[in-house]
């Protein structure tokens, strides 16, 4: 996902100078080619998130679109005053790129996974927040967010499903992606754990279960339609996030379905439940908690053997 946004943001960069990426000391190698082709667009601030987030501001509201970069939780969590009151409240262009969301660094632990970020930034006033599930939907997101003002958050994982755009496919940043139909169950997922749904999706239909799968790639604003036809249309939903479920996006498609009056025959949100994480790979901490694609068809099977509406917010 990080390549993929590089390399759309640099074929940007060329047309337009308003574009500009600042880095806390990360991505050498990675931003190399953008630093080289277009030094007068680039900076490195050094560690210094909160200084960078100020820098991004001012610069945006001299008319620049600005997109800050670093390690998950660093350019977000470490500089969540400066997001709030320099660049929130003054509706400035700024673009937050968070790179390895969730446990992408497993191995590193705690410090630097990101599993609370979508909890708390799309409280913020004004933020737009996109969490693409393959590279197609970053490259399209990335397209949009230089376009659309005022200040977005892009997610990105180590992990990415498969590239599946349909032939012709337009990408809409306020519409969930449809990537499989089915009418027994939703699965609705975020972030690069969209391929351990995809994957579900395949083992579930081997048992005769048809399963709808949507990319949630924008949190905010929720698309709240796709979710509702979910809920009417399929048995019930679950929600798959490499986050806590507190405040996450299952947390997100609740609060909007009741708001709404729309009640799925059942609802179970598959996230983190335990506080923070352990240490390991991406793939060893999806299977230990409960993340994986078996764990979702597990889930899946058990609610539909239930054959009771029930909304099931407990793992």
């Amino acid at each position: 996902m990080r390549d993929a946004f590089v390399q759309a943001l640099t074929a940007l960069a060329g047309t337009d100078l308003r574009i500009i990426l600042l880095t806390a000391d990360l991505g050498f190698g990675v931003l190399t080619d953008f630093a080289t082709r277009f030094p007068r667009q680039f900076l490195n601030v050094g560690v210094a998130e909160q200084n960078m987030t100020g820098v991004a501001a001012g610069l945006a509201l001299e008319g620049r679109i600005v997109f800050t970069y670093s390690i998950a939780n660093f350019p977000t969590l470490r500089c969540l005053e400066q997001i709030r009151n320099d660049v929130c409240y003054h509706h400035a262009n700024v673009k937050i790129v968070s790179v390895g969301g969730g446990m992408s660094y497993g191995a590193l632990g705690m410090s630097h996974h990101a599993t609370e970020d979508i909890a708390i930034l799309r409280t913020l006033p004004n933020m737009t927040l996109v969490s693409p599930g393959d590279r197609w939907e970053v490259r399209e997101a990335t397209k949009v967010l230089v376009q659309r003002p005022g200040p977005a958050y892009l997610r990105l994982d180590k992990s990415a499903a498969p590239d599946a755009p349909r032939a012709g496919e337009c990408f809409d940043l306020d519409k969930a992606r449809k990537i499989r139909e089915g009418h027994d169950i939703t699965l609705a997922a975020t972030g690069g754990i969209l391929g351990e749904a995809v994957e579900a999706e395949r083992m579930l239909r081997t048992k005769g279960i048809a399963c709808r799968v949507l990319s949630i790639h924008t949190v905010k604003p929720l698309d709240v339609d796709s979710l509702a036809s979910a809920a009417r249309e399929t048995g019930g939903i679950i929600s798959i996030e490499e986050h806590t479920v507190e405040g996450g996006l299952g947390s997100a498609i609740a609060e909007t379905l009741l708001e709404r009056g729309v009640i799925p025959g059942f609802f179970r949100r598959l996230g983190l439940r335990s506080g923070f994480a352990g240490v390991g790979s991406q793939e060893y901490l999806r299977k230990r908690y409960g993340l994986d694609s078996l764990a979702i068809v597990d889930a899946a099977v058990s609610l539909l053997r239930s054959g009771r509406r029930e909304v099931a917010v407990v793992a």
